[in-house]
């Protein structure tokens, strides 16, 4: 960094200068319907609604572009609000189709790049470095992108927006303020471009990881624009934001200096589950069956990694109402306990939880997470309990185990899970949540 006249110059010439393609599939779920159904994506008039009958109706997952142009609908409309137009295809999500689609176009994308160069980000994005095989494919980036576009739509109908940046965050930036209004759904952006094409950016929610309560703290420091950001003190700004701010200072100049290729070791991990439910619940037995329910699958999941939990997390997210009620959107608790992976003790340590802390609210979110994870090298017997019901419970769950991953984890469910309230058995036939669907109609 060096002072000049009063203000912050960054050196780019100590920064990598790579080529990186942030390639989004443009209005995803949307498009891959209008082609099932013979359509045009950017012309059909289409959406993709959550099933889901509750009491806020279902939710939009995806509109085409036409939809949202000619009708308004975003991907947050809900049920209640979707105009009533003749014009107007919904459809219920088929998400096994959108892997199976999402997985055809990233194995095109391996004919550009190698496996360790190339990044699914999420099931419609995928981050590509393509510094040292663009020049394989075409005279510049922007014309191998270009063929990376025709050959999707080619073979998959599906349209591609691409951002190419000299880092992964200036390809991010160069797709989402640039490409996706683009009349070749292509952005590019170099560290050049950081004072003309992201500086002047005013509206702060607009750049990719700052959110509505960011935005408040940034402008109650009187930064009104990127470029107000990038010419503060960065020192002083991370001593007042943490290590957000150094990540938003970066992010203001376009550096980012991340490698896909990469290896990153996790130092902590925990397993989670977390579900938004089919309507408000008030009842507490209705909540309660839930959370065993939530409580019993995460347990499978940490003897299938082979591990015991010694840290328990339970989130209780409050329905739209009861949050204006409440001022607040929930609770999130955490307890500390002796290792274990033992469903029956998991079971009773969540609701415990959840009593201890829950008054009365009517909730719509439920999410548990285990983490402090250790490695499963026995049964911890209890100084309460005689040990052969420990080794009972322990060898209940290892035959529940093989079971589930012999048959399928409806093989065998609890007679819980047919109570009242219970989702369980529902939720098994789900993918991310939403109806998985056959890959065909």
């Amino acid at each position: 960094m060096t002072q000049a006249t009063n203000t912050i110059e960054y050196d780019y010439s100590q920064e990598k200068r790579r080529v990186f393609f942030l390639i989004d599939s443009k209005s995803f779920y949307a498009s891959v319907e209008s082609v099932q159904r013979g359509l045009n994506p950017l012309k059909s008039i289409l959406m993709v609604m959550s099933e889901q009958a509750n009491t806020n109706g279902g939710l939009v997952l995806a509109a085409s572009p036409m939809a949202k142009k000619e009708l308004g609908i975003s991907n947050v409309t809900r049920q209640r609000d979707v105009p009533d137009d003749p014009r107007l295809i919904k459809v219920q999500p088929r998400m096994n189709l959108y892997i199976q689609e999402n997985l055809r176009i990233n194995t095109i994308y391996l004919s550009y790049v190698d496996e360790p160069h190339l990044l699914p980000y999420s099931i419609d994005e995928s981050i590509l470095d393509m510094t040292d095989t663009w020049a394989f494919f075409g005279e510049s980036p922007e014309i191998v992108a270009q063929q990376i576009q025709e050959r999707v739509r080619q073979e998959t109908g599906i349209y591609l927006t691409v951002g190419i940046g000299d880092s992964p965050v200036l390809a991010k930036l160069a797709l989402d303020i640039e490409a996706k209004h683009a009349k070749n759904l292509t952005g590019v952006w170099h560290y050049e471009d950081v004072p003309t094409k992201l500086w002047p950016i005013t509206q702060l929610t607009d750049i990719w990881s700052i959110g509505k309560r960011t935005a408040l703290k940034l402008e109650k420091m009187n930064i009104e624009s990127i470029g107000d950001l990038a010419h503060q003190n960065p020192y002083i700004f991370k001593s007042k934001m943490g290590l957000i701010g150094e990540q938003l200072f970066a992010l203001s100049w376009g550096v980012d200096r991340s490698d896909l290729a990469e290896k990153i070791v996790i130092k902590s991990k925990s397993y989670s589950n977390s579900q938004v439910l089919p309507r408000d619940y008030h009842k507490r037995e209705e909540i309660e069956t839930v959370i065993r329910e939530m409580a019993d699958q995460v347990a499978t999941r940490i003897r299938a990694h082979k591990k015991q939990t010694c840290l328990v997390s339970l989130f209780i997210g409050y329905s739209f109402a009861e949050s204006e009620r409440q001022e607040s959107h929930g609770f999130r608790k955490q307890q500390r306990i002796d290792s274990t992976n033992d469903t029956r003790k998991l079971m009773a340590i969540m609701v415990a939880l959840f009593e201890k802390h829950w008054h009365g609210e009517v909730i719509r979110n439920i999410g548990i997470d285990y983490g402090g994870l250790i490695e499963d090298t026995g049964v911890q017997l209890d100084l309460f309990e005689q040990p052969e019901k420990s080794f009972k419970s322990n060898k209940i769950d290892q035959v529940v185990d093989e079971i589930r991953k012999r048959f399928g984890t409806t093989a065998l469910m609890r007679a819980m899970s047919k109570e009242k309230g219970g989702t369980a058995i529902n939720r098994a036939s789900l993918v991310g949540g939403h109806n998985g669907g056959n890959t065909y109609e």
